[in-house]
């Protein structure tokens, strides 16, 4: 039985009201002379970029912005922006804004340190050495990228969602500021927050790190569920219960968007060492084909996947009913655990996250193969506590139809 567990992170961290205001700070006392900004044109049009770029020009940097990124990003904006940083030649690579430009800005730091093409980095441990220091600044509470290791694109011809994942990714440092995500819309911020959620359960209820058969040396992209794990995703959970909604109907309520800030930093580290699985194995062929935001497919299927895991981690399941605000004093466990689906059944209606996969476009006959390239991902079936067949996949994804 494995009886140890690794731990990691960004570098630094810095949350709170005005943490960008430190960046030139941040950037100077490193020595980063050259930063280059990854970013899109919704943010630069709403200011944000402007946001970043001025502390660092006020610290003598000089700053070059691609602001080509885009929703769920190709692999052909990836090489696109890759071959923007060899022109411009930086010290640092900062990505702002929601995973899909933090998780770009990684891709092109692995692309300008180490050259090649993004294929050549997929899936675990395939990035060969310390990369192009990044920043992480994102302006939505989700997806915890700035602090994971995980890099998420796009292969739009293989119709599938494709991962990096490498301890490389993490950046040098992240810097929360709920301010930034003020202007973040009601749709995204729904997206991204049932995004987090679905991480801090996903690590919550994953395979124990002593079930992992790994022996002296061997690394794996994921850990298992750990206690250092169990503190911050519980931590996560009931913020995102207390904050979630608010922050989706109250969008300047600066309290609710700096509880779900940190509830998404909270989170994205849970993952990012203990685990994801079944959900988002579903969700990476899913989002593939219907072009869906990674955090509505995710939060799509939760439910489902809860469902299915139910008898596997029945305790567990009761006690995220309870850290979501539910009333399961004196419950029997399992009708507690019932309460946490529920809840988050609940959840997604109230914040407006599509019901059923048929709401998203997908047909029918499409299931059979989401679920065979789900199976595929060997990784993440491992990671789940109750081992699936496709066949039980296929069942999942029908029940979400």
């Amino acid at each position: 039985m494995r009886t140890l567990w690794n731990f990691h992170s960004a570098g630094q961290l810095l949350f709170g009201c005005g943490a960008v205001r430190e960046l030139g700070f941040l950037a100077a006392r490193r020595k980063w002379r050259r930063v280059f900004v990854v970013t899109d044109p919704v943010l630069a049009a709403a200011g944000l970029v402007e946001r970043v770029q001025a502390p660092l020009a006020e610290a003598g940097i000089t700053v070059e912005v691609f602001d080509g990124g885009e929703p769920e990003p190709s692999l052909d904006v990836a090489l696109r922006a890759a071959q923007y940083a060899a022109q411009f030649r930086p010290e640092a690579i900062l990505g702002l804004g929601g995973g899909s430009n933090l998780d770009l800005a990684k891709i092109v730091a692995v692309l300008f340190t180490h050259g090649g093409k993004p294929s050549g980095y997929f899936s675990w441990d395939n990035v060969p050495g310390p990369v192009t220091p990044i920043l992480g600044v994102p302006t939505t509470a989700g997806t915890g990228s700035e602090v994971s290791h995980a890099a998420v694109l796009t292969d739009t011809q293989q119709k599938l969602k494709v991962s990096t994942l490498s301890n490389y990714l993490r950046p040098a440092v992240a810097v929360v500021d709920p301010e930034m995500t003020l202007t973040c819309p009601a749709k995204v911020t729904a997206d991204s927050g049932i995004d987090a959620l679905t991480h801090a359960i996903e690590a919550y209820t994953a395979t124990d790190f002593s079930e992992l058969p790994l022996g002296l040396g061997e690394t794996a992209a994921y850990e298992g569920r750990h206690p250092l794990g169990d503190v911050l995703a519980e931590r996560a959970i009931t913020l995102i219960g207390e904050h979630l909604r608010r922050a989706v109907h109250e969008p300047h309520n600066l309290k609710a968007r700096e509880g779900m800030a940190l509830a998404a930093t909270l989170a994205g580290l849970a993952f990012s060492n203990c685990a994801v699985a079944l959900v988002h194995a579903l969700e990476y062929p899913l989002g593939g084909e219907v072009h869906c935001s990674h955090g509505a497919g995710n939060g799509l299927l939760l439910p489902f996947v809860m469902r299915y895991n139910l008898g596997e981690r029945t305790a567990r399941f009761a006690r995220i009913a309870q850290l979501l605000g539910e009333p399961v004093e004196g419950m029997p466990e399992m009708e507690a655990a019932e309460r946490a689906v529920a809840a988050v059944e609940q959840l997604k209606q109230d914040i407006g996250i599509p019901l059923r996969i048929r709401d998203l476009g997908a047909r029918e006959d499409q299931l059979p193969e989401f679920a065979k390239k789900a199976f595929a991902i060997k990784r993440l079936m491992a990671m789940n506590p109750r081992r699936p067949t496709e066949a039980d996949l296929l069942h999942i994804l029908q029940e979400a139809y």
